[in-house]
């Protein structure tokens, strides 16, 4: 998938949440990489900050915005820096994602709404939010990532499930409402991936030392993030609706 990776994207701004670590860190570095300037967001001050000077290794500039994404005023705060920092938003790469595992017996409502706060609500303030500046350009791409979670609902994943399930909605009324304006919305259905997910300390992450899983069985994050940057980098009249993608030999799909 490497190969997708183009210098594509030469002077537009990216903003992508989750930066921190896993897949949202090789996305922000992936659109670094094919010329694009990117805002950073998401918890971790210090992540972002290492992130970041990714990111300028390739002459590109960074924004650190360390947020909860469980907060409007923040994001919206976030989307107003970008763009008196940058002057524009092209890209919305939509990476961050929580859980709480357990049943639905025994899921805590606070649990169930924070989960949907970070993986569903947040992607639909951001949206919201950049809707006016891509429409203003009369072009944008948004990349919603969901997960084969959101394809087929597991045990003990009823929060994680739903807000992946609602991206698809989120992402189709997106797409269906910026088409007018040039701005493409993008679902993408991610299987296992070679990333920490689970370990939410960066501490931890720092400390944790794990041999990757073979690419069959668990997806480099860096592949993903190519295809992410071909999707944003594709001729504005060709439009990605949604992609599922998985190692060759996926665990838990179909």
């Amino acid at each position: 998938m490497t190969g997708l990776t183009t210098h594509g994207l030469d002077g537009q701004v990216g903003v992508v949440t989750g930066a921190s670590s896993g897949l949202g860190r090789a996305t922000a570095v992936a659109l670094a990489q094919a010329g694009a300037n990117v805002a950073l967001l998401a918890r971790s001050k210090d992540d972002l900050v290492a992130v970041a000077t990714e990111v300028e290794s390739y002459g590109r500039q960074a924004l650190v915005l360390p947020l909860d994404l469980a907060h409007e005023d923040q994001l919206a705060d976030a989307v107003q820096r970008t763009v008196m920092t940058f002057g524009r938003i092209d890209v919305l790469v939509n990476a961050a994602g929580t859980d709480v595992p357990g049943s639905v017996m025994d899921l805590a409502v606070a649990d169930w709404d924070r989960v949907l706060a970070v993986n569903l609500r947040a992607p639909f303030v951001l949206a919201k939010t950049v809707f006016p500046y891509m429409q203003q350009a009369r072009r944008g791409t948004i990349v919603n990532i969901s997960s084969v979670a959101g394809k087929r609902g597991w045990a003990n994943a009823a929060a994680y499930c739903a807000a992946k399930f609602g991206l698809s909605g989120l992402t189709q009324a997106l797409a269906a409402e910026g088409k007018a304006y040039g701005i493409r919305a993008c679902v993408l259905y991610p299987g296992g991936m070679a990333t920490s997910w689970g370990i939410w300390s960066a501490t931890e992450r720092q400390v944790t030392s794990r041999e990757p899983p073979p690419a069959t069985r668990a997806l480099p994050p860096t592949e993903v993030a190519a295809l992410i940057v071909w999707i944003a980098a594709a001729p504005p009249e060709l439009v990605l609706n949604e992609v599922i993608v998985t190692p060759l030999d996926e665990q838990g799909w179909p």
